[in-house]
């Protein structure tokens, strides 16, 4: 089927399924016989992260594409990891299951070692796009050097600050180029009547539960915090036991106890903490920059004259630093218990090669032509409606294998919109500030097996301590607390690995 008749095909059958409301239909033959399904069946367990299950319509033109028969069990994000380990433990895993990050794969070392999952290292070169994935990200995506897991292309960083344009205007202030003036933004934005509406109604910064792709995190780059762990002495210690955590604590705790962010910031959730962003009641929002879209578009329909703008760089006491990911999003691993042949791990392989096809990529990523979006100037420009993105689209971007720099004919965006604009080009400039974890490729069964019980020692102090529940002597009985239940083992094993 070549490219153009397949377009068609693709209009043809999604204004039918738009039409249908997506229903389903089965297979019949003459005077509605059932005529056998030869197509090749294959189940997924997907990460679902927007409220609804999506519709049919992008299953039904892979399917139709892919000679398959798909059967996808959506999970919602909040109840994943539960209904992972619990379907792993009953061996009730379906045929492709995607991690909901890259803390899960660690999690999993072991069961992988003891063969739960498929290695698929060297099938890899036998199909023509999966054999393209890179070779440094399927590195860091290994157990023991072996390849078990194909990966979603991400960025390796993304992260900078989405701020209210207009507010800043209003009160001549430039975007922000150190920590100093990102807090007489945050200062500005709440006690300056940025909104002009005369009433001291707005906050600075909008955050939410998360340390990692919150605000935290970031700022603990600008502070000079190493990401995860750093070297001092010429030894690996986590972060957490430098004084540029604990700056960047002090940093929150002032924040907080001067109004300048939502005061229930550790236990807001990321809806919650961006409806504050768009409609007016807080003006920064430290995260992924890409976000700025869905953001502006939401923030105009409550109001018009709302203009969000883009930062990156922030210049703190080590210059301008910002955290590097593994440089890939989830990982899909393939288990034994249903997949339980060498040839049928041939079939479901082959499934995802095909979804690295031009084709299929811009399907899972834009949706439909003249349907979800359009092409101008070679590139795609997405529908402004994001209720029909969000139930049609959206959660299929989750299931992608690879990304633009490992598929010819991916689509580039063109959102017309200059801050989507500029936070592409950001993203791209943040390669060159980058902070990397050390650990990435170095191995601890001892953080392996108890780094979540751990980390969440450190995460209720770190909440405690910007809280004011407890000073410096509290959070460090927390971090005394994580060295004698496993934490020295961890620091002595990755220092060993190195």
């Amino acid at each position: 089927m070549n490219s153009t008749s397949f377009r068609y095909g693709l209009w043809s059958i999604a204004v039918l399924l738009l039409l249908s409301g997506c229903g389903g239909t089965a297979l019949g033959g003459q005077d509605g016989q059932e005529t056998k399904d030869d197509r090749v069946k294959i189940t997924i367990m997907a990460n679902l992260h927007t409220p609804v299950v999506p519709s049919k319509t992008v299953q039904y033109l892979v399917e139709e594409y892919t000679g398959s028969k798909l059967d996808i069990k959506w999970t919602p994000d909040g109840s994943y990891e539960e209904k992972f380990n619990a379907s792993m433990a009953t061996g009730a895993l379906p045929e492709a299951v995607y991690l909901k990050n890259a803390d899960t794969l660690n999690m999993l070392r072991d069961p992988i070692r003891n063969g739960l999952f498929w290695e698929i290292g060297p099938l890899l070169p036998e199909y023509p796009n999966l054999k393209r994935l890179q070779t440094e990200v399927l590195k860091n995506t290994s157990v023991d050097g072996k390849i078990y897991g194909l990966y979603q292309e991400r960025p390796l960083s993304r992260q900078g600050i989405i701020y209210q344009k207009s507010w800043a205007e209003r009160l001549n202030l430039e975007a922000p180029t150190t920590i100093e003036e990102l807090y007489n933004m945050l200062y500005q934005f709440t006690y300056n009547d940025p909104d002009g509406n005369g009433k001291q109604d707005t906050i600075g910064l909008t955050d939410r539960s998360d340390l990692v792709y919150g605000a935290f995190k970031t700022v603990a780059a600008y502070f000079g915090t190493p990401n995860g762990w750093g070297e001092q002495d010429g030894k690996l210690l986590p972060e957490f036991m430098f004084p540029e955590y604990m700056d960047t604590m002090n940093f929150f705790k002032k924040l907080h106890q001067e109004g300048l962010i939502n005061q229930d910031f550790p236990v807001t959730a990321k809806a919650d903490q961006q409806e504050l962003l768009i409609t007016g009641k807080a003006g920064v929002y430290i995260g992924s920059m890409g976000d700025v879209h869905s953001l502006q578009l939401k923030a105009e329909a409550v109001n018009p004259n709302a203009v969000f703008d883009v930062q990156n760089r922030i210049a703190g006491p080590k210059g301008e630093r910002i955290w590097a990911s593994t440089g890939f999003g989830t990982i899909v691993l393939f288990p034994k218990t249903s997949v339980q042949s060498e040839d049928e791990l041939r079939d479901v392989l082959t499934f995802f090669d095909k979804l690295m096809d031009p084709e299929m990529v811009n399907l899972l990523r834009w949706g439909v032509e003249d349907v979800h979006y359009t092409i101008e100037n070679g590139k795609a420009v997405p529908s402004s409606n994001l209720d029909l993105t969000f139930r049609d689209v959206k959660p299929y971007q989750g299931i992608e294998i690879g990304g633009p720099s490992t598929i010819p004919g991916y689509l580039e965006s063109d959102f017309q919109m200059p801050a989507k604009e500029k936070s592409d080009d950001l993203t791209r400039d943040n390669d060159s500030i980058l902070v990397h974890d050390p650990t990435s490729s170095l191995e601890s069964n001892t953080f392996n097996e108890r780094s979540i019980r751990l980390q969440d020692f450190i995460q209720d102090a770190t909440y405690h301590y910007i809280l004011g529940t407890i000073d410096e002597a509290g959070f460090q009985s927390v971090v005394d607390r994580w060295l004698t239940e496993g934490g020295k083992q961890i620091i002595e094993e990755f220092n060993k690995a190195q």
